[in-house]
Parts: C-alpha cells; sequence; structure tokens
C-alpha cells in the first residue's frame, strides 16, 4: 500500500504550477455528454475523480479520447445506456451529476448512489426536489437513483440549503428543459460559474452564475466547443498555507486571486506576507503565526475545503483558535492525526478550539479524507523528524503529483509502496 513518507524541518521555496479546478472539471466532463458533437476540454487534472468520471462517461457509450494529459476530446453521440452502475463510480461523490447530463439530455437515468470521502452527511434531497419540480419522477431502488421523465419544463426552484451540487446538477437538468428555470439560493462557488461557462458556450442560455438566482432559458440542442477548465483555488490554497507552514516563500501560478480572496485574508491575520499579481500570489512567512477564529460559509467565505489546512497552520500559532465547520459535522476527524503529531486541538461539535504549540513532532498516522490528508502532509512538512501518512489515495483523489509538486519546492518527501522503501528514506533522510 502507498504511503508518503515525508522529513520535516525544511522552509518550502520557490514556485508551483496549479493545476485545473477538480470541482469544476467533474461537472464539465458530465455536461460534455449533452451533446452529439465534439466537445475539446483542455485544463483537466489528472487525478483519480477525473479519471473515475470519464471511465464512466466512456462506459456508456460516449466517445472519449485524451489528446495529452490533461486534454479529453468527448462526444456523447454514441450513447446507448443510461445506467451508470460500475463500482468505480461509487467511491466519487460527483457520481450525480451525470444523473443531471442523462435526464436533460434523454429524459432518463439510472445511477449508482454516490460515495466520495466519509465527511458527514452530504443529502440529495435537494437535487430529487428539483428534479421532481422539472417534471421528473424520481426514486431509489437497489442502490440506485432513477430519475425519468417524458418531458422537462421549466420551474422555479428555492434551494433550501446553498448546495454546489444541486446548483449544478439542476443547470445540466434544466438546459434542454422547455421554459426558464429559476434557481433561487443558489452556490456561488467559482466551479458552478465555470460549468455555467461552459455550457453557455455550448449554446445554453444560463443567466446570474456566480449570483444566488439564476435563470436558464431552455434550448432544444447543445453544440461542441472547445473550453479550458478555471485553476483550482483548492489546490492554490494548499500550497499557500504549506508556505505559511513551513516558514517558507511560495509563488503560487496560474491561479485567479479573485478566487482566493478569503484564502488570502486569513493568511494576513496569520501574519504572512501575501502578494498578488495577475495571475500568481506569493506567500511569505517569517514568523510564528499569530492566533485567529474562523468559521466555513459558502462562498465567499472561507471554503470547508480549507478548514483542515487552516487548523493545522493554527495549531502552530502563538494563542487560541477557534474554527467553526458550519457546511459539514464530520469534518474533524484528522484531529486525532494531528493530535499524534504533538497538536492540542479539543473538538466540541462542529467547533475546534486550538491551543497552540512550538512545534509538531513525527508520527505515524493515516489520511480519513482529501483535504485532511493533504494538510496532514503539510503539517508533516513542518515537524521535526519523518512523518509516515497512510491512505493516501484520498489525496490523490484530488491533487496530481502532490508529492512532486512539494519536492520541487524543496520538500522531502516520497511516495513508497513497501517497508524496504521506507527504510531507505530513513537512512537517506537520516
Amino acid at each position: 500500500m502507498e504511503q508518503y513518507a515525508v522529513k520535516g524541518g525544511n522552509p518550502l521555496v520557490g514556485e508551483v504550477e496549479i493545476g485545473g479546478a477538480k470541482n469544476a472539471a467533474l461537472g464539465i466532463l458530465a455536461a460534455a455528454i449533452m451533446t452529439d458533437d465534439t466537445c475539446v476540454i483542455d485544463n483537466i487534472p489528472d487525478v483519480r475523480d477525473t479519471n473515475v468520471m470519464l471511465q464512466a462517461i466512456e462506459s456508456i457509450g460516449a466517445h472519449v479520447a485524451k489528446k495529452d494529459r490533461h486534454t479529453c476530446e468527448i462526444s456523447g453521440r454514441n450513447i446507448v445506456d443510461h445506467t451508470i452502475d460500475n463500482d468505480y463510480i461509487k467511491k466519487i461523490r460527483a457520481s450525480y451529476y451525470l444523473l443531471g447530463a442523462l435526464l436533460g439530455k434523454y429524459k432518463k437515468a439510472r445511477v449508482s448512489l454516490p460515495g466520495g470521502c466519509n465527511i458527514g452527511l452530504r443529502p440529495i434531497d435537494q437535487h430529487i426536489k428539483g428534479f421532481k419540480a422539472l417534471g421528473a419522477t424520481v426514486r431509489i431502488e437497489h442502490g440506485m437513483i432513477v430519475a425519468e421523465a417524458d418531458s422537462l419544463r421549466g420551474a422555479h426552484i428555492y434551494l433550501d440549503v446553498v448546495s454546489v451540487g444541486a446548483t449544478i446538477n439542476l443547470m445540466l437538468a434544466s438546459v434542454m428543459a422547455e421554459g426558464t428555470t429559476i434557481l433561487e439560493n443558489a452556490a456561488k462557488e467559482p466551479h458552478v460559474v465555470d460549468v455555467a461557462n461552459f455550457l453557455n458556450t455550448m449554446g445554453a442560455s444560463i443567466k446570474g452564475a456566480g449570483t444566488d438566482v439564476i435563470r436558464i432559458k431552455g434550448v432544444q440542442r447543445l453544440h461542441g466547443t472547445n473550453y479550458t477548465i478555471i485553476p483550482d483555488q483548492i489546490e492554490a490554497g494548499t500550497f499557500m498555507f504549506a508556505a505559511a507552514l513551513t516558514k517558507g516563500d511560495v509563488t503560487v501560478k496560474n491561479v485567479i486571486p479573485k478566487h482566493l480572496e478569503s484564502i488570502s485574508a486569513k493568511l494576513e491575520e496569520l501574519g504572512c506576507q501575501v502578494e498578488e499579481s495577475d495571475d500568481a500570489v506569493r506567500v511569505v512567512a517569517t514568523r510564528q503565526l499569530n492566533h485567529t477564529h474562523v468559521k466555513t460559509l459558502p462562498y465567499p467565505g472561507f471554503p470547508t475545503d480549507m478548514q483542515p489546512q487552516i487548523t493545522v497552520a493554527l495549531g502552530l500559532s502563538k494563542g487560541t483558535s477557534i474554527v467553526t465547520e458550519s457546511i459539514f459535522e464530520n469534518r474533524f476527524k484528522y484531529v486525532d492525526e494531528l493530535t499524534r503529531m504533538g497538536a492540542s486541538i479539543k473538538v466540541e461539535g462542529n467547533t475546534a478550539i486550538i491551543d497552540g504549540v512550538s512545534k509538531y513532532t513525527g508520527a505515524s498516522i493515516s489520511a480519513p479524507d482529501l483535504r485532511a490528508g493533504a494538510a496532514l502532509v503539510i503539517a508533516a512538512l513542518a515537524a521535526d523528524g519523518v512523518t509516515v501518512i497512510d491512505d493516501v489515495r484520498f489525496i490523490q483523489r484530488g491533487y496530481e503529483d502532490f508529492h512532486l509538486k512539494l519536492q520541487s519546492l524543496g520538500g522531502i518527501i516520497e511516495l513508497v509502496d513497501s517497508e524496504k522503501e521506507l527504510q531507505k528514506f530513513r537512512l537517506k533522510t537520516g
């Protein structure tokens, strides 16, 4: 089983290129099957989640051809099956986008109930409510969500909670519905906007993406397009916090600084120097971090996907900090692992109270999910001694070449898959 072996203590210094946004890519890949023409999509991150999505759409007959590592040609012309029931698709949360895409195009879809990281209950009731409002019947049977309709008609849908998944899924389902659909209390995240922009380049009529009211005027068909996915704000934020934690100097390139404002603001509160340019952000950290309080919120608030990274940083700050998780109820599972490294954190419900310590120390730990796994890696880079991290498959779901990018910044980290390789790493790093 693959592990990350990490020797801490080196400040991360240099430049790192950020890949395409995983969460945008998953919605866009699903949307691409909604036309019989060819879509060429660039800047797709080469991570497990996107590769599983490509496998899934290929399994139902869609044409999928990789042009290079980050560019793919997709056509839905030869789709023969509207059922997606593969073991691998159950492992990713965004499998439900295929429900909206297939329902929107073919008026029928059967998709396995989704999986993903176990970070708390993520119900799909808002998706189902929306599909029903558009005229579909929806039922769950044999572990599958089945949605069918004779026709789909535009509707006025108010989402009870702000949900990125439901917002994207209902955009997909309604772009070819008769009439106009209005989504109220819609999610405003950059990847929602990116999926809407992609659909618009295919001939859809979507207005208001990025606000809490999205208007979708149904069109009869979508056509092919060429499109480049936006940079990944969470990958960028992870490297920004890696710089802060290791007292480094890192420039993250190929980013949209506007998408990173809540992250940059918190890093400045922590005492880091943050410099923005057109498509890059530089983070410089020279001293012990300050304490602060943070609450995760829908965009443009502080992202829930950055909560473990800021908690890990606050664990090494001066004083007491409070982190409140308002999106998911089970997102502090990594705290037990961080405690093994010497952190002083008390979790009460959806709140973590963090008393800063002077240092972390190396330990054997496990990644409980994608973002927490990445956060534990950057904690290990700041720790004394060697840390061994199990279950790196979670991290590989959303970070392309994570250890190689960290190595390029001076981090001492290797991917090992045997006890012999681990012993070699320990001997080499002394």
